[in-house]
């Protein structure tokens, strides 16, 4: 019987090949340990934006958004201290937008900027260790006790300004968390301090392990007698105390304090966190990948901003990255490759769809006719 050796459409050649270059992509990225899925799709992201736009690559628009997302960063970090217990912080743009009011407020009346920062991350601080005492001894689900206190605390630094621009001058304040550290602006410093400090708190101290046993099990973590009810405060705190942090960087880049800081960074942050791999449920991920999901949003942001795309459909692109993130490290994605390579096979070898199955040593059935008569 002759063979037929007519060389397949390269499309065709194309579609086969396709499922063992998805394995290969995902044995070298898995190789490169838990943030390879990030740091390849962050590459693939930077080659788009250089293929798509001229001014994309220069130093001058990289470091633009490296101080763009340093401020996300520093919440996502607090955000990640949250929802890897298994909670959610819906507060910190709010927090983020009084302390940048009150260290103006201080300021303006000549408090030394040293002690004016400390006031601003105090109130940071004791509004996240409210939080955490209306979690673990109010009984109130952590998406109520902050969803209140981003009210609240949006409220109180309209108060606090009073309908009047808060200016800063302190030319001491502004160098602080706007002049170059090095190479770097401050902001991008601040960013990677913190998150080198943070990273290595969850991977090396009690504390950080412990908010990896909460999340994971909350019950499991009470009954071994670990002090719970002061690791979710203590998250809560951090959680503030970062927001507080980030508002007061947002105040030095535009010389104010204002109680419309802030607005969406709360969402922000969660969508950095997601797209860095961790679980809403708790137990998983890290900083520095919170902060890689941080970089990966603010450039793609970028690269629209270049390309002259308005903000509306820049909401629908940040909210499709964020499904695409969850869908892909849900587990989903890992499927991927396999179900491609069963299609495939079956189409090619068996001319059945993936969903029809032969019993073994079966002959195939033709119709509905001979399956009757079978039985």
């Amino acid at each position: 019987m002759a063979t037929n050796t007519t060389p397949a459409p390269p499309a065709q050649r194309l579609f086969h090949s396709l499922p063992s270059a998805l394995t290969s992509l995902r044995t070298f990225v898995a190789s490169l340990g838990s943030k390879g899925y990030l740091l390849a799709v962050g590459a693939i992201v930077l080659l788009v934006g250089s293929a798509l736009s001229q001014h994309f690559m220069t130093s001058r628009n990289l470091i633009s958004v490296l101080i763009t997302a340093s401020v996300v960063s520093v919440l996502a970090v607090g955000q990640y201290l949250v929802i890897v217990t298994g909670g959610i912080d819906l507060s910190v743009g709010a927090v983020a937008a009084v302390s940048s009011v009150i260290a103006g407020l201080a300021l303006q009346q000549g408090t030394p900027w040293p002690v004016a920062l400390l006031l601003a991350l105090l109130t940071a601080g004791l509004i996240g260790i409210f939080n955490g005492l209306m979690i673990v001894y109010g009984g109130i689900t952590p998406f109520i006790v902050t969803l209140a206190m981003m009210s609240i605390a949006r409220g109180v630094a309209y108060m606090l300004q009073t309908g009047r621009q808060v200016a800063i001058e302190d030319q001491g304040f502004l160098a602080a968390f706007t002049a170059n550290i090095g190479p770097m602006p401050a902001p991008v410093m601040i960013a990677l301090l913190v998150t080198i400090v943070f990273a290595v708190v969850m991977s090396q101290t009690r504390f950080g392990r412990r908010l990896f046993a909460l999340g994971g099990n909350a019950e499991a973590a009470r009954l071994s007698g670990l002090p719970i009810k002061r690791d979710i405060i203590g998250a809560y705190f951090l959680s503030s105390l970062l927001a507080g942090l980030g508002g007061v960087m947002i105040a030095a880049q535009l010389t104010e304090g204002s109680a419309i800081i802030g607005e969406g960074y709360e969402l922000n942050a969660i969508a950095a966190v997601v797209v860095g791999g961790a679980s809403l449920f708790g137990g998983t991920g890290d900083p520095v990948s919170a902060v890689l999901g941080g970089l990966i949003i603010a450039v793609i942001l970028n690269i629209m901003d270049l390309l002259g795309i308005q903000a509306q459909p820049q909401l629908v692109v940040k909210g499709a990255v964020i499904l695409l993130a969850v869908l892909f490290t849900s587990g989903v994605g890992n499927k991927l490759p396999g179900a491609l390579r069963k299609l495939i096979f079956q189409q090619r070898y068996t001319g059945k769809p993936a969903t029809e199955t032969t019993p073994a040593g079966a002959a195939p059935v033709k119709d509905k006719e001979e399956a009757d008569a079978r039985h």
